[in-house]
């Protein structure tokens, strides 16, 4: 009884040095994952939401052996989540050639991206921080606000199988994660609510 322990236990932690020498191997991992459309009551605002080149293909590299691609599938989900909040809405790769009557001007953009790994901490499983920014903005280009919106995923437990796979899946649950906080909290932005309140007031009097 006591060999076959010394067994089991020799193979676990064979497997888990395994594991560990994956975790601080490369990984190069690139999300294509569709999001599904977005059932929700539009606001009354109109908006036009640009993707510049530098969003619509972003990889993020949060270390030296690990690339990630977001791009499309950031896009893809931001447009499914925008559409859900107003009434109107254009979706561009420029700012420029934008009419005065455009609504407003939402840019998003990632300032970091993150990846946590077993082998960097005590926790048995992946984490990844996606950080954005919207920049929210007139038609006119007044600034109305620059939104931080930090969004979190992570996988169930550790046993996955590759790091690419354990990222991938990570990534898309913080993905899902900046999507449910937009369309949760966009329209309790103070700054935002407050320009709302003041156009509101502008046109009944």
């Amino acid at each position: 009884m006591m060999k076959i322990k010394k067994i089991f236990n020799i193979g676990c932690l064979f497997v888990g040095l395994l594991f560990l020498a994956s975790c601080s191997s490369t990984a190069t991992v690139e999300i294509d994952t569709s999001f599904p459309a977005v059932l929700a009551k539009p606001g009354v605002l109109s908006a036009v939401i640009i993707f510049d080149d530098e969003f619509a293909s972003y990889v993020g590299k949060p270390n030296e052996n690990t690339s990630v691609s977001i791009g499309k599938a950031q896009v893809n989900l931001l447009k499914n989540a925008f559409s859900g909040l107003f009434s109107s809405i254009e979706f561009a790769s420029s700012i420029d050639n934008l009419n005065a009557n455009s609504g407003i001007i939402i840019t998003p953009s990632v300032r970091q991206i993150q990846v946590s790994t077993p082998s960097e901490h005590y926790l048995n499983v992946f984490e990844v921080w996606i950080k954005y920014n919207l920049k929210i903005e007139t038609a006119d280009g007044r600034l109305i606000v620059n939104w931080f919106m930090p969004a979190y995923g992570k996988t169930p437990d550790v046993f996955m199988s590759s790091k690419e796979r354990a990222i991938e899946q990570a990534t898309i649950i913080a993905l899902r994660d900046a999507g449910a906080k937009l369309l949760l909290d966009f329209y309790r932005i103070p700054a935002l609510n407050q320009w709302i309140t003041e156009q509101q007031k502008r046109a009944e009097s």
